[in-house]
């Protein structure tokens, strides 16, 4: 069981062409809102946050009790993964081995595709374990950077991956506002609140596997679909290859 926490909701307004802009009861301070989500995330909580697909939960990918917490709010099957979230496209070389050409990930992120790799060294051995199974087969990860200002620079802050979910109870439906998961937020110690999400699908981001040389293989169409296999395909000449 989770314990209740003193959950801060706090508003985040609309993007300037300065960067985004925060404001809580007479705080404008942008940093001040990233400031608190770092703290929370870094203090093991889990938090809520807008991304440019639908609301997620991310708490820090290589803090095991935080992992178990996202489940435990949730009430997730411990055998279903969880995703990271990074900020940058240097970042995913650290966590995932990489067969594809950068050029590829240029082109898709960032965005509302999560691309599969085979995992790292590097990435906590509790995140998904049960994909570490068998050492004749990959252990893999999907790994996302939003395009989303505050989710990147949260992730810069933070100088570590994020495990995301969506922001909801296992298998209801996706969030679009933050009201529609207001039962989960005793449970958060901060909900970011960047306003209705504009993709109205609720599908989440197109899942891709590309562990596998010159092959791709869709794990979910997700919203994406269409442009994500028109570059696979026709820019960079991948075959769809069944799942092993």
């Amino acid at each position: 069981m989770c314990k209740e926490l003193k959950t801060k909701v706090l508003r985040l307004l609309p993007p300037t062409s300065n960067g985004p802009t925060i404001h809580q009861e007479g705080q404008t301070d942008g940093a001040e809102i990233l400031n608190h989500t770092v703290k929370a995330l870094k203090e093991g909580h889990v938090v809520a946050v807008p991304t440019d697909t639908i609301y997620g939960l991310a708490c820090l990918a290589q803090n095991s009790e935080a992992i178990r917490k996202t489940y435990d709010i949730k009430g997730r099957n411990g055998q279903k993964p969880l995703a990271i979230c990074v900020g940058e496209i240097q970042d995913i070389y650290k966590y995932c081995k990489v067969k594809v050409q950068k050029e590829l990930l240029e082109d898709l992120l960032p965005g509302p595709v999560t691309l599969v790799f085979e995992r790292s060294e590097v990435l906590n051995t509790d995140l998904n374990p049960f994909t570490s199974s068998c050492l004749c087969v990959p252990q893999l990860v999907g790994v996302r950077i939003p395009d989303h200002a505050f989710m990147r620079r949260l992730c810069q802050m933070c100088g570590e991956p994020l495990a995301l979910t969506s922001a909801n109870i296992s298998s209801h439906t996706s969030t679009l506002e933050v009201h529609e998961f207001q039962e989960l937020w005793p449970k958060l110690a901060v909900v970011v609140d960047g306003g209705p999400i504009g993709d109205q699908s609720r599908l989440g981001s197109t899942v891709v596997d590309l562990s596998a040389l010159g092959k791709y293989h869709i794990i979910r169409p997700g919203c994406a679909l269409s442009s994500t296999v028109d570059v696979l395909e026709h820019k960079y000449g991948l075959s769809e290859g069944s799942k092993e």
